[in-house]
């Protein structure tokens, strides 16, 4: 990989770590589900020019991913956002979708892994029980359901993701916001004040930049910077570089954040981290099976 596309592939780590950091301030201000819809909000108007009309057969399709991947993971991560005390363990937790990934590809899609996979994920499965053993972590049980769950149709969502055609990456975030627009607009009219929300958050630009960082710096520059590389590089020379985003975030977590993270939730997340390297590992080196 040339050394300005690595750089690349950093920068876009560094503000997914970020987006961590951005999202737990403004949520704090702004409530979760009215942040999620301001966020989808911007993006749309940013990337609406880029909106094309999908094939006919692709919409169902199409609206199963934009739910999953946009409105349930990031109105879920948000709400956990908005109720933990730390970003760290919200971050190490979000990396388990990558093993259920791998999971709902067997289920659903028939794909066959060996033992060596399996144990990479009973690794990172097991990372999570340990983490779950921390006592940040016990005294935010919501906190964990909610961050498995949006780990959880994140992971769905990629598996769904792979049954698109035809539909490039900014118009997939065009319609990810359109699409996720509704239903988040609905729930939050129902369990939150957005007008209330929204005005007491006006005189704060702090809160505005950091929503513009998460909309402009890592759906729009983040998403499109890395399927730029993906579309100039194997997949499987990318992923294994993504788990910098998890060490950046609990970096920048205890430098901005004043997180303190325990041992539990450090080891549990280095065998989370460890089982996810081990699963991208195979995935890049799994030679094909010779055809016949």
């Amino acid at each position: 990989m040339p050394p300005l596309h690595f750089l690349l592939l950093f920068a876009i780590c560094l503000i997914w770590a970020g987006n961590f950091i951005a999202a737990a301030f403004a949520v704090r201000e702004l409530e979760p589900i009215t942040f999620t819809v301001a966020r989808y909000l911007l993006v749309l108007a940013l990337v609406f020019p880029l909106l094309r009309w999908p094939a006919r057969d692709q919409w169902w399709k199409l609206l199963a991913c934009c739910w999953t991947m946009g409105a349930l993971h990031f109105g879920l991560v948000f709400l956990a956002l908005g109720r933990s005390d730390d970003v760290s363990s919200v971050a190490l937790l979000m990396q388990v979708y990558i093993p259920m990934s791998t999971l709902l590809a067997v289920f659903l899609l028939g794909e066959q892994i060996g033992w060596r996979t399996a144990s990479g994920i009973a690794v990172a499965f097991a990372g999570v029980m340990v983490m779950g053993l921390d006592p940040l972590v016990l005294a935010q049980i919501d906190v964990l359901v909610l961050v498995l769950l949006s780990a959880f149709v994140l992971a769905l969502g990629t598996i769904l993701m792979r049954g698109l055609k035809g539909i490039s990456v900014l118009n997939f975030q065009a319609w990810n916001a359109a699409l996720s627009l509704p239903p988040l607009l609905l729930l939050a009219l129902i369990i939150e004040q957005p007008a209330a929300s929204l005005a007491a958050a006006a005189h704060r630009p702090e809160i505005w930049l950091a929503l513009a960082y998460s909309a402009i710096g890592a759906s729009i520059i983040g998403h499109g910077g890395f399927y730029w590389l993906i579309q100039r590089h194997e997949v499987n020379r990318i992923t294994p570089y993504l788990l910098l985003v998890p060490v950046l975030a609990v970096l920048l977590g205890i430098v901005f954040w004043g997180d303190r993270p325990g041992p539990r939730l450090l080891i549990g997340g280095g065998l989370v981290l460890a089982g996810v390297l081990w699963i991208t590992l195979r995935a890049r080196f799994r030679r094909p099976a010779p055809t016949p």
